[in-house]
């Protein structure tokens, strides 16, 4: 498997994403979109602009995607795997001011359950992942031994059962799975990876 690592704003870019890798590989077998942004702030106090910003980077472009990649894994026979990166704020709320993020994840959860519907004739999976907070350039803060970072941190490890946050590694078990043949009866599915912190 070869990532072909690009960003989606419109659909001129999703195809042009899809084509690249149909030009360097002949086919498309597996579709993962890991895009997503926040700003958070009360309603009150998030514009309109700041609004559409979120819901593009974390919705529109998991469609944009899936709308460009899908009726090549269609013609090729089907048996595609299509993986979004939801968060576990598409079923939790947040008092921090997440009136775009948390709408916009839950997005994606509706997003994979009509998918998984619509291309299931096509023996296509859709599934997601929906991590809590993970080590990356957008929660890089949260790691920091110091500042606020530490009193967020140790807050948030209050609710979680295996008392750490996630690294990147922890995702690699269930997106190899959801794209492997092990997955093939599985669809529609959210799979939260975050240490137990949506079960209590």
């Amino acid at each position: 498997m070869v990532a072909v690592e690009r960003r989606a704003d419109t659909q001129g870019d999703a195809e042009a994403i899809v084509g690249a890798a149909l030009a360097a590989y002949g086919r498309v077998d597996v579709l993962v979109v890991a895009s997503g942004t926040n700003d958070a702030a009360p309603i009150e106090a998030l514009s309109v602009e700041s609004w559409e910003r979120v819901m593009d980077a974390n919705v529109r472009a998991s469609w944009l995607m899936a709308r460009a990649v899908g009726p090549h894994m269609i013609s090729q026979g089907g048996n595609g795997k299509v993986v979004l990166i939801s968060s576990t704020r598409g079923k939790l709320g947040h008092p921090a001011g997440y009136t775009a993020y948390c709408p916009s994840k839950s997005a994606i959860d509706g997003l994979v359950r009509a998918l998984a519907c619509e291309w299931g004739r096509h023996r296509i999976c859709v599934n997601a992942i929906a991590p809590t907070v993970f080590r990356s350039r957008l929660t890089e803060w949260m790691f920091a031994a110091e500042g606020p970072g530490r009193q967020t941190r140790e807050a948030m490890l209050q609710r979680i059962p295996l008392g750490r946050l996630g690294e990147p590694e922890d995702l690699m078990g269930v997106l190899l799975y959801l794209v492997s043949g092990a997955a093939d009866f599985c669809t529609g599915q959210t799979l939260y990876v975050d240490g137990g912190y949506t079960a209590g």
